[in-house]
């Protein structure tokens, strides 16, 4: 035989061999899924609920014009740290001081009527009491008068002339009465000029303080929107002119966040929370859930529920805010922050992959126990509880897969808090369960009571 034909005889004969034991090895692994297993063990276990939002100081204010003018002088910058009281800028002011000087000389002139009318007033009590004085002198002369004319001591004349002398008196009084009411009424209405003439001086002097911005409280310029030589125009704030700048105090910053409505109802106050800020992205700072919002806010439009009557099916979201322990010197409001806010905390409890649990209806957790009844295979499927009658999913069944006798069998569990990567198992397992964690794709279809074989899992990239 030629030796090429020994060659091309062995190889062939290697082709068939190989062959042969592919086919077996196929036979013998059908129908086995290949799997990935991890052990059920204790940890600690954290709940997140992640939000973003920005750094807001708790207490801001926004300067806005309170009067028409030009600005002739800005006297801070953005950045800088101001008390209460400083000043920030001015406002052309020539008209307002000169209304002002107008306005304390007619003060004076006021003032100087009023004195002028206090002296009338004087006088004319005076007067009264003159009067007053000269008719009880001729009251008295005429009652004697009369007595004396009854005794025929005195002539008619005499005692004609005696009642002409009261009844002049008595009207001479009255005079002086009304003098003395008129020059009253003089003084009380200068009196009431002056306080009306300081009135308009107060208008006036308020007119010309709103021509200097002053700082309303303590800290930093972390805006400023106009320029010299530009108007100040009072208004809306998102008036041109209207809105001037805005101070922060930044001793107590907070992170503003949104929190989706699935995660809100597990947020409370006191509650520990990390807080990244992307300017910062090698530090990490804690701080305390300070309040938590019991409005939804529609996310596409960034409006409460309640002032709108559309988008009741949208994404809605909560605000909460968080107030940070130590914050660095050197934030800013505004900065976009990343928060993961700790709502629970348990310590040494079961715990499996978040992937490894997967929902199956009863009804084929039912058809699958009959079918490995049928097969002999006993009971691997363990039959979950019927949930309660309030259930909303009460077709549904949450569970895992453990590996036993190299099959895969059902296990319902219950579960407590999420963490990042596990969840906390309550009921169905015992700590060294090997379960079946992966592949996804193997979780979303595998059937329980299937032979399985476990392999590696693939290494994790980033």
């Amino acid at each position: 035989m030629k030796r090429g034909r020994k060659i091309a005889l062995f190889v062939g004969g290697g082709v068939l061999l190989a062959a042969a034991a592919g086919v077996a090895v196929y036979q013998a692994r059908k129908g086995i899924e290949p799997v990935q297993a991890a052990p059920v063990v204790r940890k600690d276990l954290t709940s997140l609920v992640s939000a973003t939002g920005e750094i807001r100081p708790k207490n801001y204010t926004n300067v806005l014009a309170e009067g028409f003018g030009k600005i002739t002088e800005i006297l801070v910058h953005e950045g800088d740290e101001v008390r209460r009281g400083d000043v920030l800028m001015r406002v052309e002011s020539i008209q307002p001081a000169a209304n002002v000087e107008a306005q304390k000389a007619a003060i004076d002139s006021a003032q100087a009527a009023l004195r002028a009318a206090r002296a009338n007033f004087l006088a004319a009590q005076a007067v009264v009491a003159q009067r007053q004085s000269d008719l009880n002198k001729a009251r008295f002369d005429w009652k004697q008068g009369q007595e004396l004319y009854e005794s025929n001591l005195i002539s008619r004349q005499e005692y004609e002339s005696d009642k002409a002398a009261f009844d002049s008196a008595e009207a001479a009084l009255n005079a002086a009465q009304a003098q003395l009411a008129q020059a009253r009424a003089q003084q009380t209405g200068a009196n009431d000029n002056v306080s009306q003439q300081r009135a308009v001086l107060a208008g006036t002097e308020d007119v010309l303080r709103k021509t200097t911005y002053r700082a309303p409280i303590s800290g930093m310029v972390t805006y400023i929107a106009v320029r010299v030589g530009e108007n100040v125009v009072p208004g809306i704030q998102n008036a041109q002119g209207a809105y001037l700048m805005t101070i922060s105090d930044m001793s107590v910053v907070t992170a503003e966040v949104r929190v989706d409505e699935t995660d809100i109802i597990s947020v409370r106050n006191g509650q520990t929370a990390q807080v990244q800020i992307d300017a910062l992205p090698d530090q990490a700072f804690i701080g305390k859930v300070t309040q938590v919002g019991t409005q939804a806010i529609i996310r596409s439009s960034g409006l409460a529920t309640t002032q709108t009557t559309t988008g009741a099916s949208e994404a809605k979201d909560f605000k909460v805010v968080i107030t940070l322990d130590h914050p660095p010197t050197h934030l800013r409001p505004g900065l976009t922050v990343t928060t993961k806010i700790e709502t629970a905390h348990r310590k040494n409890v079961l715990a499996v992959p978040i992937q490894a649990l997967v929902v199956r209806s009863r009804n084929q957790l039912e058809q699958e126990a009959a079918e490995a009844a049928k097969k002999g295979l006993g009971t691997v499927v363990l039959a979950a509880a019927k949930p309660d009658a309030g259930s909303q999913d009460s077709d549904d069944v949450q569970g895992v897969f453990v590996i036993r006798n190299g099959r895969a069998v059902f296990v319902p569990v219950a579960t407590g808090i999420m963490g990042v990567t596990d969840i906390e198992v309550t009921q169905g397992l015992q700590e060294g369960d090997r379960i079946i964690v992966g592949s996804y794709k193997t979780l979303r279809t595998l059937k329980a009571g299937t032979k399985i074989r476990i392999e590696k899992a693939p290494p994790a990239t980033s």
